[in-house]
């Protein structure tokens, strides 16, 4: 048994071990890793990314990551390419074979296979003098120092490196596609983080639109306010430009001033200059201005008209944040 402290160094010392491996992947960042960039983004295929053990759980990440920034991808298991498998590739497709020693059994049958039928194979290997890396078109290099792992053994830091390697090209694809935030949400359109990127303030702002005019007396103010159960009204001219707002915190501050509210208008106790948003702006901008301005609502206007008012319950019900 190992105790507390021993435990807390053993985390520290993983932790340390594996930033160590990905600083120093920085300078295997070479031309080669550039042309490989280039190249994938030239092809008018896709890209297949296989490997055995762990570094086949890491591809099929890599694979993720590169499907949701644009660049198509698909997993191939090194070992079940030669039971059928190998017909996933076609010919304007790219080889990505993942190992950290390159000289795996399984990578070292699969690749004059690939070679036969024409593709180029890009390694992403610990060890450039290995099989793979002497077979590849190009290389991308994840050479670790040591493993995380007191023995050695254990694919940790090599793991860590290979996931790295793997969002370094997907982020320098993403950027020489042009890949737009509204490009990510058409592929994320699930959770919140789709919601975040698609859901518009006019998708789910309230249906009720309280407004008042500008000479309307306190008591109609108050009405309409106590009727659309939103906490305030829109207070707008006779061409419906917004010139106000007033909140239940105004009346609550009217009240306590002790006048005769019967001399009162709206225009008399709102706010001006109220935080608007426009209808087509993105629910989380909406939340964030909220959110930064201490408020619970906004009003919403669309072609500088206003069309009603979104509530900050509006946005949690629709789990964005």
């Amino acid at each position: 048994m190992i105790d507390n402290n021993q435990i807390k160094q053993l985390a520290i010392n993983t932790i340390l071990t594996e930033a160590d491996a990905v600083r120093k992947l920085s300078d295997f960042v070479d031309d080669d890793f550039i042309n490989t960039v280039k190249f994938i983004h030239s092809i008018k295929g896709r890209v297949i990314v296989t490997g055995v053990g762990k570094s086949a759980n890491i591809a099929t990440k890599i694979v993720a990551t590169l499907n949701s920034t644009g660049t198509p991808s698909i997993f191939m298991h090194a070992a079940d390419a030669i039971h059928g498998d190998l017909g996933i590739i076609q010919p304007d497709d790219v080889v990505i074979c993942m190992s950290k020693s390159g000289n795996t059994a399984e990578i070292k049958l699969l690749i004059p296979l690939i070679q036969k039928m024409g593709n180029k194979i890009i390694a992403l290997v610990s060890n450039i003098n290995s099989y793979l890396a002497q077979q590849a078109d190009f290389i991308l290099q994840a050479t670790v120092a040591e493993e995380a792992c007191p023995n050695n053994l254990a694919p940790t830091s090599s793991t860590t490196a290979q996931v790295v390697i793997g969002d370094a090209l997907a982020i320098c694809l993403l950027k020489m596609r042009g890949f737009s935030a509204d490009d990510f949400a058409r592929v994320h359109p699930g959770g919140s983080l789709g919601k975040k990127l698609y859901t518009r303030v006019g998708d789910i702002m309230s249906k009720a639109k309280p407004q008042v005019k500008n000479t309307d007396i306190i008591r109609d103010v108050i009405i309409e306010i106590s009727s659309n159960y939103l906490g305030s009204t829109a207070v707008v001219n006779d061409f419906g430009n917004i010139t106000g707002i007033i909140t239940d915190g105004d009346l609550r501050r009217m009240l306590q001033r002790e006048i005769d509210t019967k001399t009162l208008n709206a225009q008399d106790i709102m706010s001006l200059n109220p935080k608007t948003i426009d209808s087509n702006e993105l629910a989380i901008k909406a939340f964030t201005t909220m959110e930064k301005n201490k408020i619970t609502q906004l009003l919403v206007t669309h072609d500088d008209k206003y069309v009603g008012v979104i509530h900050i319950h509006d946005i949690l019900r629709e789990g964005i944040v």
